[in-house]
């Protein structure tokens, strides 16, 4: 089973990929702990795909994460299910913010060592703005039509709850988990 998690920031993407991955007993792997190493700093982009590429080439894994130049249409092509978290903003918001009151002066389990949960300017535009622009939609819009079978869209709390429920999954939100 090969799955692939994508959504808008802070809709709980890493959070449902670690309760898929426990429940079904596969690796996962969050593309933040990829693309940062400590300090919030990019990790080299060839060593990045190398990971990558080296976690794909598993029989079985759970992926969450956006980003377009780590091997995205690939991940999605051999995906057996594509779970789109489309959380409005203000949701994603305030989960963000819940977040950083858990994780605050650490970094949380899906993020790279050494990576302080932080909250700033940038990163709240960013999930109010700048991540909401019409060509990330519409990626999602195309990857839902191309992929009609196998993708899953969860639009808020409610659905989010009732796909947990669904799959008999446990939510993991303790800072501890």
């Amino acid at each position: 089973m090969k799955i692939a998690i994508l959504g808008y920031s802070g809709s709980g993407k890493s959070t449902l990929a670690r309760a898929i991955a426990e429940k079904i007993n596969v690796p996962v792997l969050h593309l933040d702990t990829v693309h940062f190493v400590e300090d919030w700093q990019e990790r080299d982009r060839i060593e990045a795909n190398t990971i990558i590429k080296q976690f794909m080439a598993q029989k079985s894994w759970v992926i969450d994460g956006n980003y377009t130049k780590f091997f995205k249409e690939e991940r999605i092509e051999k995906a057996d299910s594509v779970i789109i978290l489309a959380f409005s903003r203000w949701a994603c918001l305030r989960r963000v913010i819940k977040r950083y009151f858990n994780y605050r002066k650490s970094s949380r389990p899906d993020m790279a060592e050494g990576c302080e949960e932080k909250i700033d300017g940038t990163f709240l535009w960013w999930i109010l703005y700048k991540g909401r622009k019409a060509q990330p939609l519409a990626e999602l819009k195309k990857i839902q039509a191309k992929y009609p079978d196998k993708t899953i869209i969860i639009r808020n709390q409610k659905e989010l709850d009732t796909y947990y429920q669904a799959h008999e999954l446990n939510h993991i939100t303790t800072k501890n988990a």
